[in-house]
């Protein structure tokens, strides 16, 4: 009769990375909703100005957080299962080099070398043995994604060697 106090026996422990992701996805939350606050808005602007969509992500990261935070303390989104699965250490590092790579080259070599690395990494981490075909692949979007962004929307995403080299190329045949 002493565990009827308490339900079926001891409570469970709070799944702690569970806890955690959550806790993680609201603090970026709160620093998205800081730091668009410190855009500066014009009152030429009615009622869109350029904090609308960073408000959105920042509403949509709270919301997304507090579901994750409740579902954590129901006892974790995943199942039994998946609790058992030992993590693949390696993977997650080269993912973590990857995003690394990727901040500390986007300046000095610009989106598509930095992009390609990020792909390639990741490409990697999810088991692929063809970094070539990797690096091929990830260079080709990169370069669309970039010509998306600086010719499209005008917009400077970061232009290093190849990007100049791509400019100077377009700018003979157009």
């Amino acid at each position: 009769m002493a565990n009827s106090a308490h339900g079926e026996g001891a409570r469970a422990r709070l799944p702690l990375g569970e806890m955690l992701i959550a806790l993680g996805v609201l603090a970026l939350a709160g620093v998205v909703f800081w730091q668009t606050l410190a855009i500066p808005v014009s009152p030429l602007y009615a009622r869109v100005g350029p904090t609308v969509i960073p408000m959105l992500a920042a509403f949509g990261l709270a919301a997304c957080g507090a579901a994750l935070l409740v579902s954590a303390v129901r006892g974790g989104w995943q199942d039994e299962e998946e609790k058992e699965i030992t993590q693949d250490k390696p993977a997650f590092l080269l993912l973590l080099a990857g995003f690394i790579a990727n901040m500390a080259l986007i300046g000095p070599a610009g989106f598509t070398i930095a992009s390609t690395v990020l792909f390639t990494l990741t490409a990697r981490a999810f088991g692929s043995r063809n970094l070539l075909r990797d690096a091929g692949i990830g260079f080709g979007l990169a370069i669309v994604a970039y010509l998306g962004f600086a010719r499209a929307l005008g917009i400077n995403i970061g232009a290093g060697p190849p990007e100049r080299i791509i400019e100077r190329l377009l700018s003979v045949i157009v």
